[in-house]
């Protein structure tokens, strides 16, 4: 087993393009850390990296204690999953395990006991003799997973290996990833544009954005404790709402509502001027009466009604919100409603660098 580090890495591609802009980072022995974050933010250029497909324009890379930045990619002892499944049409579920390690001129008894072992571990011991073709969306998956496996690497790398797969498939699959990990106890690095994914699967996640690193942290801490508002916005689903505004005499003021800075909100107190109030939509809730500071008049725009729960979509005077309710009471489109904000669950980030004001 081996921990993955990376120091101070860059990658600049032709034309200068930079897609990784000097990150840190460090995913710990048998850890399962998630890289998230939008198209082209860099995750899987990291991921690439790490496995030798690309080399770096500066840094340094560490697979153990062993600095890899100049071994090539098949001396690392690392196993990549890709998004395509990659598998060779021709041979049967045994042949695909088993290619890699022929071609490493393993003895045929030690690959027959890994080829069995990781296909009993995936499920795979009675489509042995089946090829790709006969084989379903998720069952493929699994092959290219033991293929990997097989191989009995330090480090596992997955480079969103779920995007082909429908709806049901990817929370199947994920769950078998999930639990694969557990029973090998390996590192495993994995990349995903997918929130939901990174939020049920990692240990930890790191969040990426511009080739930039925006933070790493567990999935809960990353929720409740988001570093900027790039980290808020993207982690959640539905996003966080975001209100612009002032601080001012202890209190966020925008049009239409105040909000004290009390509890969690008074680290805030040091900062005047321009800010943004950052509320999940859980925290919005219907006013049973228009007293309070904390209460606004809003407009529904929309209902969404999930079962149990309510997307509503309403329109301010700050601008528009999503608040989730419970199944008690429908609203209708169209209504004028009173929206409390429970402001002690709230973030407040700088209005320039987005960064937050609790930290």
């Amino acid at each position: 087993m081996a921990l993955v580090r990376l120091e101070g890495v860059t990658k600049t591609f032709p034309g200068g393009t930079v897609a990784v802009r000097g990150i840190d980072l460090l995913a710990e022995d048998r850890e399962f850390l998630v890289l998230v974050g939008p198209s082209g933010c860099g995750k899987s250029t990291v991921l690439r990296m790490v496995a030798g497909l690309e080399a770096p324009t500066s840094g340094t890379i560490y697979i153990g204690d062993r600095l890899v930045n100049e071994v090539a990619p098949k001396d690392r002892n690392v196993a990549m999953v890709f998004q395509s499944y990659a598998l060779y049409p021709h041979m049967t579920v045994h042949e695909n395990l088993a290619f890699g390690l022929k071609l490493r001129k393993l003895p045929r008894e030690e690959t027959r006991t890994r080829v069995d072992r990781a296909a009993s571990l995936l499920g795979l011991s009675p489509y042995l003799d089946r090829k790709p073709r006969a084989l379903s969306g998720g069952q493929r998956q699994r092959v290219a997973l033991g293929r990997a496996i097989v191989r009995e690497p330090d480090v596992f790398l997955f480079d969103e290996p779920l995007s082909n797969l429908d709806a049901a498939l990817r929370t199947q699959t994920r769950t078998e990833i999930s639990n694969l990990h557990r029973r090998l106890a390996t590192t495993m690095v994995y990349v995903t544009h997918d929130q939901v994914e990174a939020m049920t699967m990692a240990d930890r996640i790191a969040v990426m954005n511009e080739g930039a690193l925006m933070q790493v942290a567990r999935p809960m801490d990353l929720y409740h404790r988001p570093a900027n508002r790039f980290v808020a916005s993207f982690i959640g689903s539905p996003s966080m709402n975001f209100f612009e505004g002032a601080i001012e005499d202890g209190a966020f003021r925008m049009p239409g509502f105040t909000l004290p800075l009390t509890g969690r909100l008074e680290k805030a107190r040091g900062h005047r001027g321009a800010a943004v109030l950052g509320l999940r939509p859980e925290h919005l809730t219907l006013a049973d009466s228009a007293d309070g500071q904390d209460v606004v008049k809003a407009r529904a725009l929309s209902v969404e009604p999930m079962g149990n729960e309510i997307l509503l979509y309403v329109e301010l005077e700050g601008g528009r919100a999503t608040a989730r309710l419970g199944p008690e009471r429908m609203p209708e489109a169209g209504a004028t409603y009173r929206m409390r904000f429970r402001g002690e669950e709230g973030h407040l980030f700088a209005m320039g660098t987005g960064a937050s004001l609790l930290d």
